[in-house]
């Protein structure tokens, strides 16, 4: 578990990690924050512009140390999320980000599809659906944020893999879930969603 102080030294370094790349700095970490946050772990990096998605980027698997993975999720989320254009230094004042930092995702297991809405919790859980060919992959945040139920959450993820909605009927496309610690940015201070 993340603790609030802590989330509001990762808050900043996902910030000056995306301020560093506008001024062509090298962005030093401490050792402090290295040493704090050097266990591998997922997080994904959202930036909203006025209230609305400008970038969401992120790692669902524990593969860098949580201080490295939140560098480079802010910096994917602000330059390279393929739904918009990089980010401009002016959008950076009306911008609000949030980490959320993942459990390592599980592999529902069921015998028939029908079985997965028992093993989903709203606004707690986080979907990915892995294809032969596609994956995608929603927050728990998400499903809360757009008032979709079990069904339209493992609709949806199917979307965002680029498949069609009810591709999560065939147990060939493994579903996983998982948890994440969300922090955002509100009124110029870090918050814990609960």
């Amino acid at each position: 578990m993340i603790q609030l102080n802590d989330a509001k030294l990762l808050m900043q370094l996902a910030k000056r990690a995306v301020y560093t790349v506008f001024s062509s700095e090298t962005i030093n970490v401490s050792d402090e924050i290295k040493a704090k946050f050097s266990n591998k772990q997922g997080v994904f990096v959202t930036i909203k512009l006025d209230g609305k998605l400008r970038g969401c980027i992120g790692y669902p698997y524990p593969e860098f140390p949580l201080y490295r993975a939140v560098i480079q999720a802010a910096r994917g989320a602000a330059f390279d999320d393929p739904r918009f254009p990089p980010m401009r230094i002016d959008e950076m004042k009306n911008s609000e980000f949030e980490l959320s930092i993942l459990s390592v995702p599980k592999l529902i297991n069921v015998k028939k599809p029908e079985e997965y809405i028992n093993h989903i919790q709203i606004g707690k859980d986080g979907l990915i659906i892995k294809g032969r060919m596609n994956a995608g992959l929603l927050l728990p945040q998400v499903a809360t944020e757009y008032g979709w139920d079990e069904t339209e959450f493992l609709n949806q993820v199917c979307v965002k893999a680029g498949m069609h909605p009810n591709a999560w009927h065939d147990l060939t496309n493994r579903v996983y879930h998982f948890q994440a610690q969300v922090f955002k940015e509100e009124n110029g201070d870090v918050v814990e969603e609960i």
